[in-house]
């Protein structure tokens, strides 16, 4: 695929939306008291009369390949905008002429993921336990002071590779806003 500033605009567009048709999924299981994983039927082997329990399956498979689609989507929005965004894209040329890329910030990590939530924000932007954050918005090893300080776009080291994500605090079904915990990594000073 060709990709153009305003086709991986669209697919952002996209990826809102389909963010948006998932949390209104959570919403119908919140609604009836549920999460993924807890039982529709009683002990007695019958279906659970407190829920809604076609609603609820409906939403629980929804979920899933929504969120499945949300990873692909979330992919081709990074392949996008390292094609959108890459030095051989913007053809910039030093004053002799040759194609000179910018040196890559290479990050000591500041803190690390040690939990994820299923279906949390985190979880749909493709955060994994033990990334380690180089990365969260414009907060560095630099400057990075407390948690406090992160916002949203977050660049993480994932086995020797530095992997950008789109992570946007919001409420969901879960506690907090994103949905995973973040420990700070002991660095000396």
């Amino acid at each position: 695929m060709i990709y153009t500033r305003e086709s991986v605009m669209a697919l952002m567009e996209e990826k809102e939306k389909l963010e948006q048709t998932i949390k209104e999924l959570w919403d119908v299981l919140k609604s009836n008291n549920i999460g993924m994983t807890e039982s529709v039927i009683d002990s007695e082997g019958y279906p659970r009369t407190d829920i809604d329990v076609y609603q609820v399956r409906h939403a629980r498979h929804q979920i899933k390949c929504l969120q499945n689609d949300h990873s692909a989507l979330l992919r081709r929005i990074e392949e996008g905008l390292a094609v959108v965004l890459s030095p051989s894209s913007t053809q910039d040329l030093d004053p002799n002429g040759t194609n000179v890329s910018p040196p890559s910030p290479n990050r000591e990590p500041f803190a690390k993921v040690d939990h994820v939530v299923l279906g949390s924000p985190a979880n749909m932007a493709g955060l994994q336990e033990n990334d380690l954050l180089t990365q969260f918005g414009s907060i560095t090893c630099d400057n990075f002071r407390s948690l406090v300080n992160i916002s949203q776009i977050i660049t993480v080291s994932r086995n020797e590779q530095s992997v950008t994500l789109t992570l946007t605090p919001r409420q969901w079904s879960g506690r907090g806003l994103l949905g995973c915990n973040i420990v700070p990594i002991d660095r000396p000073d």
